[in-house]
């Protein structure tokens, strides 16, 4: 069947009129929304519900959630995030981001993962770090950070950031485009998911053996 070229100029100007619509967070329609974390909610909905403007102080703006190190020791990887919310941050909300501290041990990682909803630029704060991404044509963009580098992480794609360093830990810092960036290792999502993926789609997909999934899993603790 053949297509009209005007059929093809409506489906480009319907597709790029929902990209032009397509924001990873809707913009507040107010100054600000300070969370609620007081009240319970009985019903679910895409943010958090605010209280009073007139109720807000200077205190619902400021956190020192990411002025503690976080405990690695407890991560099979090394890492600890500690992240900013409406919890901890409660100004935060509707404003469309999110940060985060990422400490990571000596020879530690942040493994492969993507956060679905949200671009990610992490500036290392102290230690050797390497950091990378793979975009959707399988290629590696990686760069060795030290303090004061930046590095940005497109949107949903895949990346990583490892500790060099044998005998220090590495601090890096992160801003995130979204209240609720969304977070999935690549590893637990495939190995340890729950129900798990059946062997014979994840032998055939990463051409290993069955004796090869179940060690993987039990490593990640799938």
């Amino acid at each position: 069947m053949k297509i009209s070229s005007k059929t093809i100029q409506l489906f480009l100007y319907s597709l790029a009129l929902l990209l032009s619509l397509a924001k990873t967070d809707p913009p507040p329609l107010q100054d600000f929304c300070i969370a609620d974390t007081a009240s319970p909610s009985s019903f679910y909905n895409n943010g958090v519900p605010c209280i009073n403007p007139n109720s807000a102080v200077s205190s619902h703006f400021v956190t020192s959630a990411l002025a503690k190190p976080g405990k690695t020791s407890g991560n099979i990887f090394g890492f600890n995030a500690t992240l900013t919310n409406t919890q901890n941050l409660p100004g935060v909300n509707t404003m469309g981001l999110t940060m985060a501290r990422i400490d990571i041990a000596a020879n530690g990682m942040v493994p492969p993962h993507n956060h679905p909803r949200a671009s990610e630029v992490t500036i290392c704060l102290n230690g050797a770090l390497l950091v990378g991404f793979v975009d959707t044509l399988g290629r590696l963009f990686t760069q060795q950070l030290r303090p004061g580098d930046s590095f940005v992480f497109p949107k949903a794609l895949i990346h990583f950031l490892y500790n060099m360093d044998s005998s220090n830990p590495a601090l890096a810092l992160s801003g995130l485009s979204s209240q609720n960036p969304g977070l999935q290792m690549t590893s637990m999502a495939t190995f340890a998911s729950k129900p798990p993926i059946p062997d014979e789609v994840l032998k055939k997909a990463f051409q290993i053996t069955g004796q090869d999934v179940s060690i993987i899993r039990k490593n990640l603790g799938g």
